[in-house]
């Protein structure tokens, strides 16, 4: 294995953050679907997702134990809310909002916010990639909770402002990704959003720290769901 991946979805579809273990050196690049970046002729062969993989088939308040667990990470800087909880998949199957919500609630009273809906299609395409392409290597990530690891505390200041940018930009500068202003300015902002690429580049990281065997998951060892996929936040 040589080229890994971090994925972030966007208005256009998906950024990725691709390194090559070997040589060190990343890019990004832009795709329309998560099928077109692992078809490419360099193709990364494990990949992090800033997406929900692996869905209860009831809602739990709070959401899937990895969610409870990244929330309990990130809230002492008050950055707990950046963690949505994932629908069970059957509310996934919806596509209305009020029927969405609906079917989360059936089982534990449970509702389902509008964030969370607004990403269903993008769930949904991650899900069935996950669940079709057994061989490629997809892990869930979380951008906050990478970044919470690389500064040794999470960060505070939002990743939409200036100053949350700069502070990302600048944490990722001193683990060799020096290129990040020129990678921002290459997309459309119509497609593409500053934080978008910043996103796909801390998980790129946690790509690379799976490839070594050095990450963690949360929860650890992670929980599964029906067809065996894992529910667990990876950094």
């Amino acid at each position: 294995m040589t080229l890994v991946a971090g994925i972030d979805g966007c208005k256009g579809g998906w950024i990725a953050v691709c390194a090559d273990l070997e040589t060190g050196i990343a890019h990004p690049v832009f795709v329309e679907t998560l099928l077109a970046l692992f078809e490419r002729p360099f193709a990364p062969e494990l990949a992090a997702i800033d997406m929900p993989m692996g869905f209860a088939n009831e809602a739990e308040p709070g959401g899937r134990a990895c969610e409870r667990a990244a929330r309990a990470i990130l809230g002492p800087a008050g950055r707990a809310s950046c963690v949505f909880s994932a629908p069970c998949r059957p509310a996934l199957a919806e596509t209305a909002y009020p029927a969405a919500s609906a079917r989360n609630r059936a089982a534990h009273g449970v509702g389902l916010s509008k964030q969370s809906f607004n990403l269903f299609p993008k769930m949904r395409e991650a899900d069935k990639f996950k669940r079709t392409k057994a061989t490629i290597r997809l892990h869930e990530s979380h951008p906050e909770i990478c970044f919470a690891r690389l500064a040794g505390a999470p960060v505070r200041a939002p990743k939409k402002t200036s100053e949350g940018q700069r502070t990302r930009i600048d944490l990722l500068a001193k683990v060799g990704f020096a290129d990040m202003s020129s990678w921002i300015e290459r997309f459309p902002r119509k497609r593409v959003a500053p934080d978008d690429v910043i996103d796909a580049a801390v998980v790129c990281l946690t790509a690379v720290r799976i490839a070594k065997g050095v990450a963690t998951s949360i929860p650890s060892p992670p929980e599964r769901d029906s067809f065996g996929i894992e529910m667990a936040i990876w950094r």
